[in-house]
């Protein structure tokens, strides 16, 4: 597929504005919203057009291949911990899943940087293999052998899975200036529709013809994916030589107080972001264990996500992706303490699993997108990544550490668990809410 820059950069009109001086809009300090860091100018968006949605797509297609299959890990929580690995704590289960999504993590400015040398289509080669070779290793684990797990669920997955996740993300942003929010929002929301789509399969196949079997199928659903990830994806940008191993590793961006901000926020908020995406369906079996909503609240946080992250990242563009950021994540951490830890039914897990899915998937999206407004577009994926790094130990440790804290299988015996979750996430708000005092004071003006 040819690439389109050239021919937006041939017609003077689809230029970006140029700076006039000091008082010229940027999309930093506190200057205008709508035109580009200063070290981005020279890079055109093209904002739309034929290539860039199609890359949008098979962005899309990649998320729902990875983090749809991160989002599905509550239906593995429960099958696990009733079960399967039944000699082990709901803690130590817990940690197969963090391990996954803090390597995606972790790996993610190695894979940024890397997409900034030599685009996607390698890259998304690596994650289909890793990603599907995952799935079909842990179809031949052992009950109660939680090594195996680790190996080939955590290790395989999340190490080569994080190759497609960050180019994916990096590629749709390259594409888009205004509408960046937007169309990261898009490319997030296939990790929502992964999370509806994958647990429902799951527990239909897994009665019917068994665990293995089921998770062959799914590694089949991964490859074809992929498969169209790679049909439809190119780079917006011309790839560039390395000049030095240290381009892997861009964590210079942290010299920028409000990068830094921003990462401390959003360290804090993932220690309590997934803890409901793991707990909710154990906790509704202890509120009614012969309850049949059970296996839908998982699937309904997902799909309400969905709706965060598309119209979240469409308000964003329009209001301001920090103006809108901050309150999502304020609204996570109220709407644990102020719903889930009173809810005494089921049915009360369903309004909590519908307005935590549409605010967690605000913060999901959006916050890629507020960061990357202050981030020079040729190091956008290797800062990126680097960004995710710093969260994943926040990542890997937090919902293990909000599962140490159920005292028994009672309903209050998961209040500490709440209330952790529901106090990180709203302490992740208010350092946000500094982080966007540090952009412009005025909380008015389009941030």
């Amino acid at each position: 597929m040819a690439d389109n820059t050239s021919s937006v950069a041939s017609h003077p009109e689809k230029q970006l504005p140029q700076p006039d001086g000091p008082a010229a809009d940027l999309e930093s300090g506190t200057e205008g919203h709508d035109a580009p860091p200063p070290a981005a100018r020279d890079h055109v968006y093209p904002e739309g057009g034929r290539q860039a949605w199609l890359a949008v797509a098979g962005s899309f297609m990649v998320y729902f291949a990875s983090f749809g299959v991160v989002n599905t890990f509550g239906f593995f929580q429960t099958f696990y911990q009733h079960g399967y690995l039944g000699n082990y704590s709901p803690s130590t289960i817990s940690f197969i899943g963090t391990l996954q999504i803090t390597l995606l993590y972790l790996t993610g400015s190695v894979a940024g940087a890397l997409f900034d040398l030599y685009g996607a289509k390698w890259l998304y080669l690596v994650a289909a293999i890793g990603g599907s070779g995952s799935m079909l290793a842990t179809s031949f684990t052992q009950p109660n052998a939680i090594w195996q797990q680790f190996l080939a669920q955590s290790l395989l997955f999340g190490l080569t899975v994080a190759f497609g996740v960050q180019p994916a993300l990096t590629v749709a942003g390259q594409y888009f200036h205004r509408k960046r929010a937007l169309a990261m929002g898009i490319v997030a929301s296939g990790s929502s529709l992964g999370g509806v789509c994958l647990p429902i399969m799951f527990s239909r196949l897994v009665p019917a013809i068994g665990f293995p079997w089921a998770l062959r199928v799914g590694a089949l659903i991964l490859l074809f994916c992929y498969a169209i990830a790679i049909a439809l994806t190119s780079s917006s940008r011309p790839r560039r030589k390395m000049t030095s191993l240290r381009e892997l590793l861009e964590y210079r961006g942290f010299l920028d107080a409000r990068y830094a901000l921003l990462s401390v926020g959003a360290v804090i908020a993932n220690f309590g972001i997934y803890v409901p995406f793991y707990y909710i369906e154990p906790y509704c079996i202890i509120l009614d264990p012969d309850s049949k909503l059970q296996a839908y609240l998982l699937p309904l946080v997902n799909a309400s996500s969905l709706f965060g992250r598309i119209i979240g990242g469409h308000a964003a563009d329009r209001i301001g992706r920090l103006n809108f950021l901050y309150p999502m994540i304020l609204a996570c951490g109220l709407l644990c303490l102020v719903v889930w830890l009173p809810a005494k039914v089921p049915a009360a897990l369903v309004g909590f699993a519908c307005t935590y899915g549409f605010a967690s998937g605000v913060f999901i999206s959006v916050m890629p997108a507020a960061t990357g407004q202050i981030i020079p577009t040729e190091k956008l994926g290797a800062r990126l990544g680097a960004f995710g790094t710093v969260t994943a130990v926040a990542i890997l440790t937090g919902t293990p550490i909000a599962g140490t804290m159920i005292r028994d299988n009672t309903r209050e015996g998961y209040f500490p668990l709440i209330i952790f979750a529901g106090s990180c996430l709203l302490g992740g708000g208010a350092i946000t809410l500094v982080a966007r005092v540090l952009h412009d004071r005025n909380l008015k003006s389009k941030w």
